[in-house]
């Protein structure tokens, strides 16, 4: 009897950290890419350069130091021409694209010896005020639409609502 309780306890630290894990890490990063899926459905789709479900592919250990590039540079090319074509001035070419760089580099830059946990620490703020300024930019795509009215995705380009300068 006295054997089985060590395992209890182990198999009770194991689901503690399980959990542990699920609340740091997945849970904020499920939260992510729901703002960058919602963020991209916004973009007619014409100008989305990638499909809202590929974003899911993030939450891939590892894989995901290489596909964060691929989802930053896609969502600033979506944001740029869904932007653009609606006529709604932008404060940068490619929108969000500077900070995702910034923060897929220091993601890499975490698993260099000594120097790791200040590009990692760093890496969390560029993502996190990366995820700001994306859930922002959705916001400037949705107001638009609730004062012009949500474009038809099936109308050429030039005939969706414009902003009115």
């Amino acid at each position: 009897m006295g054997l089985i309780s060590p395992d209890k306890g182990l198999l009770l630290w194991i689901l503690v950290l399980v959990l542990i894990f699920l609340l740091i890490f997945l849970i904020p990063n499920i939260f992510y890419v729901l703002t960058l899926s919602r963020t991209l459905k916004q973009c007619a789709p014409h100008n989305q350069r990638m499909q809202p479900g590929q974003l899911w592919l993030v939450l891939i250990p590892l894989f995901n130091l290489v596909w964060h590039f691929i989802v930053v540079t896609r969502m600033a090319d979506s944001l740029a021409a869904e932007f653009r074509q609606r006529n709604i001035p932008l404060e940068e070419d490619r929108p969000g694209y500077t900070m995702g760089m910034t923060f897929c580099i220091l993601g890499l830059c975490g698993w260099i010896p000594y120097i790791g946990s200040i590009a990692s620490l760093a890496g969390l703020v560029c993502w996190i005020i990366y995820w700001v300024k994306i859930a922002g930019y959705k916001r400037r795509l949705e107001e638009q639409l609730f004062q012009f009215g949500a474009p038809n995705p099936y109308q050429a380009p030039n005939q969706y609502p414009q902003n009115p300068q």
